[in-house]
């Protein structure tokens, strides 16, 4: 094999780090960098040196967010392109992060590369840090004996890199004995980058934060140069412009300047004067100055004790406080009354079921027996007419109803003899007597009511269920706010708070019972009153807001149940019945009724009710039958008494409509009272009876039961059209009674 000539690459080694050097050090803008003299790559083949720098260029492979970067092995594949073309063996240099499989790899490359090495050793340079150092000649032959002294010993190739200058001849003997070299296909052929080093990529990353912090500071100088220069422009501007205007106020003046005017001649005296004249100005204005500050003082003091006065008084906080607090308590009230309602309507449903069903017992009970012993006379009297001979045949009910019939008359003679009632005429007595066992369950159930009805709100704070508790709240509110209270109509909404209150109290009260409690007496009624008295609105106004609080809880509570009593569980038959409920109407139409120039709808609805109630008695419950005159002529023969129970209990109807002056209009009682049962049943009654006391008795009874007001206007006593009838029986029955005396006498 043919020696090769000496390289000289060493020189260009130490030539090329210097220019590197100098090429990787931050320059100032406008310098340019040096370029590599084209000759360079054509004095001799590629060197070591050139090498060397090329495997020193992994230490710029870090960008600046951590990745690797891939320029290295694109430009060594375009590298080997025009190699493989030239039937060379393709070379691939292998990026660790030692330095020996660097140098290792750069050393197996063939020498005619040597142009292709040169040339990328010349981009190289342009690129390589300052901060990267190159190894010299003698440290890369060092390297290259020790790998082969390694492979020859079929040893490994160690990892450590000391730095020795004693095997600086291997490097003359591998490249004189190119042989020694591994073939190609012996080659490790890397297809991937090996992995950086962590001193690697620290070193890539201060690289790149370095680049970037000089680009940052380039541009900051720069930008402070513009700023400088702008100032700059604008102080030499405004310069400019005060020398203008200097030189032009210098030249005005000049122009003004005139020295032919001749100033006054100025003295101690006038200087003095004005002096004085100034300083007389100037005090002043300071005397006013503190004027002001005085007046601006006394403000201040006096808003801060504005702010302590309220502050401690604090008027407004209490009364935000009273509103706050009655805003809680109504709502609080109103939530707990929608809670009840439910209840105190189930057990007002439950006591109008009870009553409701003991007076359909009783009306249906006296319409049977009045319909069975009807049946029993009139089959008698078809008997007597017939035959006298042999018993009547009588179904076991009838005669079952019979027996309790006289049973219960019985018992209430001996009650009469026993109080000494001995003027009562049969049929005028309400029989409204329940056996013990009935009797004893309606108490029973009623009983049961009353005990719901004390649950109630036995959960609940006196002050949400105490009507006098409640009342106080707003009697606090119209005493300390009375202005604020009339505009929020809190008399209108008095009566809707308290209806489920006063219903409670109702539940247990029974107005067609002589023996319940009168209205006035009730603890609502009484509380009301407290609280209509103690209203402190101008006491001249006699339609005063808080006057109308009792009449409107009757009128919106009251009434709907007295009209429902009326309607559903009042008989007009039964006298204690009628007078009760006559004394509570009085007391609720008459005494707390509203303004006459109010129309109250639920006192229409009440008289209607009363009207078409005693309407519907008077053609239910009313019968007076006509038997024969030899069937009556006997007093205790049963068509005669039963004729006479019937006839009783009709004037007891007719006695009871006519109460009801003062409360109906007399139009409808006289309809009601002479057109349909007296013209109807009592005076054809008294027609087919037999002239003589009995007679004159039952008349005597119908003109007690008249009003004595319609017969006070003497225009109006004989105006009435439904009395003719009775008139004309009084004459005729006097005229009878004169001649049998008459005629008795002789």
């Amino acid at each position: 094999m043919a020696h090769r000539p000496k390289r000289t690459f060493r020189q260009r080694a130490a030539d090329s780090s210097d220019s590197d050097g100098a090429e990787e050090s931050p320059a100032e803008p406008g310098v340019p960098r040096e370029v590599a003299a084209p000759g360079s790559a054509e004095e001799g083949p590629p060197s070591g040196g050139g090498r060397a720098r090329v495997a020193g260029r992994p230490h710029r492979v870090r960008g600046p967010r951590g990745r690797g970067r891939v320029w290295a092995s694109s430009r060594r594949a375009k590298e080997a392109a025009p190699r493989a073309d030239e039937g060379s063996e393709s070379r691939v240099l292998d990026m660790s992060t030692d330095e020996e499989d660097e140098i290792h790899h750069s050393s197996e490359s063939k020498d005619d590369q040597g142009l292709s090495s040169d040339s990328s050793s010349s981009l190289g340079e342009k690129e390589l840090s300052s901060t990267v150092k190159i190894p010299d000649a003698a440290f890369i032959q060092a390297a290259r004996r020790k790998r082969e002294l390694a492979r020859a010993q079929d040893d490994y190739i160690s990892l450590d890199v000391e730095h020795t200058s004693t095997v600086s001849g291997m490097k003359r003997e591998s490249e004189d004995d190119p042989e020694s070299e591994p073939d190609d296909h012996k080659k490790r052929i890397p297809f991937t980058l090996k992995p950086q080093t962590f001193r690697q990529r620290m070193a890539e990353e201060s690289i790149s934060r370095n680049e970037e912090t000089s680009e940052e500071s380039q541009e900051d100088e720069k930008q402070d140069i513009w700023e400088r220069q702008q100032m700059r422009k604008a102080v030499k501007i405004i310069e400019e412009r005060d020398i203008d205007l200097s030189r032009g106020s210098g030249s005005s003046k000049v122009k003004k300047f005139d020295t032919s005017i001749s100033f006054t001649p100025v003295n101690l005296e006038i200087i003095k004067k004005q002096l004085n004249t100034r300083l007389t100005l100037l005090q002043e204005t300071h005397r006013s100055h503190l004027r002001e500050y005085e007046k601006y003082v006394q403000d201040v003091k006096s808003s801060k004790s504005t702010i302590q006065n309220l502050e401690s008084s604090s008027n407004q906080a209490l009364n935000c406080k009273f509103y706050k607090s009655m805003k809680v308590y109504v709502e609080n009230l109103i939530d707990c009354l929608n809670e009840k309602i439910i209840n105190i309507q189930e057990i007002e449903s439950s006591m109008h079921a009870l009553l409701l069903k003991q007076a359909m017992t009783f009306m249906k009970r006296r319409q049977d027996e009045l319909k069975h012993e009807s049946t029993y006379l009139q089959q008698l009297s078809r008997k007597d007419e017939t035959s006298t001979s042999g018993n009547l045949a009588v179904d076991e009910k009838t005669q079952w109803i019979l027996e309790e019939i006289e049973s219960r008359r019985t018992k209430r003679r001996q009650a009469r003899m026993l109080s000494g009632n001995c003027n009562h005429q049969e049929g005028t007595s309400s029989d409204d007597e329940l056996p013990s066992a009935e009797m004893i369950d309606f108490q029973k159930s009623q009983g049961d009511i009353l005990q719901k009805q004390k649950k109630v709100f036995e959960d609940v704070h006196d002050d949400f269920c105490n009507i006098q508790n409640i009342l106080l709240k707003f009697q606090q509110w119209r005493e300390k706010f009375p202005d604020s209270y009339y505009e929020a109509f809190i008399s209108l909404c008095i009566p809707k708070l308290l209806n489920p209150l006063v219903r409670v109290q109702l539940i247990d009260w029974n107005p067609l019972k002589l023996d319940s409690t009168v209205l006035k007496e009730m603890p609502w009624f009484k509380s009301v009153e407290e609280f209509m008295d103690s209203s402190v609105e101008d006491s001249k106004k006699e339609s005063s807001s808080d006057k109308k609080i009792l009449s409107t809880i009757i009128n919106k509570t009251i009434i709907p149940r007295l009209t429902d009593f009326v309607e559903f569980l009042w008989d007009p038959l039964s006298a204690s019945q009628t007078t009760s409920l006559i004394t509570h109407c009085r007391v609720i139409l008459e005494e707390h009724s509203i303004c006459e120039n109010e129309v109250s709808k639920s006192k229409q609805d009440l008289l209607k009710s009363i009207v078409s109630r005693m309407k519907k008695a008077v053609e239910d419950d009313v019968f007076i039958p006509l038997y024969p005159k030899s069937a009556v002529e006997n007093k205790t023969s049963p068509h005669s008494k039963f004729q006479e129970r019937q006839f009783w209990s009709g004037l007891k109807l007719f006695h009871n409509i006519l109460l009801w002056n003062g409360l109906l209009t007399d139009d409808t009682l006289q309809e009601l009272g002479l057109g349909k049962l007296l013209n109807r049943y009592l005076i054809i009654a008294l027609l087919n009876a037999t002239p003589g006391p009995d007679v004159v008795k039952k008349c005597n009874q119908v003109a007690a039961c008249l009003p004595e007001k319609w017969f006070e206007n003497s225009a109006t006593r004989t105006s009435i059209p439904q009395l003719e009838n009775f008139i004309q029986f009084l004459l005729q029955s006097a005229h009878k009674l004169s001649r049998s005396e008459f005629s008795n006498s002789h």
